[in-house]
């Protein structure tokens, strides 16, 4: 019996010491693995994971690849509660601003949600904030008819898209702040308003209306900017002599350096951004745009149109003296389309339903 006790305990002893050593193999299998992360979080999960693995950052990305187009994915914003992102297309932000990115010791700011209407001249569906001091029939310039007209289904492109600040970019997501190293300018097509350029373009073209959108960059230096875009125009309308209308598409900035304004508008339950159109005068001939009022009739039956088609799209037209290459032809615009805060699937959105509305308009 006493042989039989003694036997009991020294297997009992083995037992334990068997036990003893995994547990010490399975603390120092999975060591690297925490001291290798810069996330406190993820030092108290790789001990209690049942693999011994944390998920990395790569393992995340992997796992947006194989998503369904559409599906949500959480994402852990520094200093603030998870999360969700919104983007429809992964876009690359190399060498852009990353709001989900780590921003220490950066101020943080805000972005305000606005939508900017009325306060204006209100002319059937349009409001006008008539700037000259003139005292015009705009219901009656909005009725005229246009005095070009664009064909369907042609090889040769009836539309231009062009941007004279081609560099001028929005946020990479819907988020209610910004950090103080946002910088709302680059040449990373993904951001800037070549993005949505291409999203009117191809709501155009969808629709039979064959459009140019030009992406040439003429703000590498601010000043003469429009100097060299209409460089570009001029020289896309004289190789492409069916060209009737020539839009200009940048995007504004609102708000203060610590408050920033995103204009917005809603259409079936998804945030757009809205849009505002300039419209020159060019009364005494100083700017070589005497048909300035052709200008502004298809100004006006934009605003109607979009006004009609998409409710709270417009802010107010801006009617002033001014050209910004508006002379080149009778269906040349300005459009700003949302602002810097706008995030670029918001843009990107208006981009479309703006197609959609310049088709009805020039059908």
């Amino acid at each position: 019996m006493k042989k039989q006790g003694k036997l009991l305990k020294l297997l009992k002893a083995a037992v334990s010491f068997a036990l003893l050593l995994t547990a010490v193999f399975c603390v120092f299998h999975r060591l690297p693995e925490c001291f290798t992360s810069e996330d406190s979080a993820v030092l108290a999960a790789a001990f209690t994971l049942t693999d011994g693995k944390y998920p990395s950052e790569t393992d995340n990305l992997n796992d947006k690849k194989e998503s369904k187009p559409g599906a949500v994915q959480p994402t852990t914003v520094c200093e603030t509660k998870p999360t969700e992102k919104t983007t429809e297309k992964e876009r690359d932000k190399s060498g852009y601003y990353d709001s989900f990115s780590k921003h220490e010791g950066e101020t943080k700011y805000s972005i305000a949600e606005k939508n900017i209407s009325g306060n204006a001249l209100m002319v059937d569906n349009c409001y006008i904030k008539n700037k000259t001091g003139l005292d015009l029939d705009f219901e009656a310039i909005l009725n005229d008819k246009l005095t070009f007209s664009v064909k369907k289904n042609t090889n040769s492109p009836q539309i231009l898209i062009y941007h004279t600040h081609t560099s001028e970019a929005y946020m990479d997501e819907d988020v209610d702040y910004f950090f103080e190293n946002f910088y709302s300018r680059t040449q990373n097509n993904d951001f800037n308003v070549t993005a949505v350029g291409d999203a009117i373009a191809g709501s155009l073209e969808d629709k039979g209306i064959k459009t140019l959108h030009d992406k040439t960059v003429h703000d590498s230096t601010y000043n003469g900017s429009y100097d060299r875009s209409v460089q570009t125009v001029q020289s896309d309308m004289n190789e492409y002599k069916d060209i009737k209308v020539v839009l200009d598409i940048h995007r504004d900035a609102l708000g203060t350096d610590e408050c920033k304004i995103k204009p917005v508008f809603e259409y079936n339950g998804k945030k757009a951004a809205q849009i505002m159109i300039l419209s020159g005068c060019d009364t005494d001939g100083e700017r070589g745009f005497d048909n300035w009022q052709n200008n502004l009739n298809f100004a006006l039956k934009i605003q109607n149109t979009a006004e009609k088609m998409y409710p709270g799209m417009t802010r107010p037209i801006s009617f002033d003296y001014f050209a910004y290459n508006e002379y080149v032809c009778d269906g040349s615009l300005l459009i700003e389309v949302g602002a810097e805060a706008n995030s670029i699937e918001e843009a990107v959105y208006t981009g479309q339903l703006l197609g959609n509305v310049l088709y009805e308009v020039l059908k």
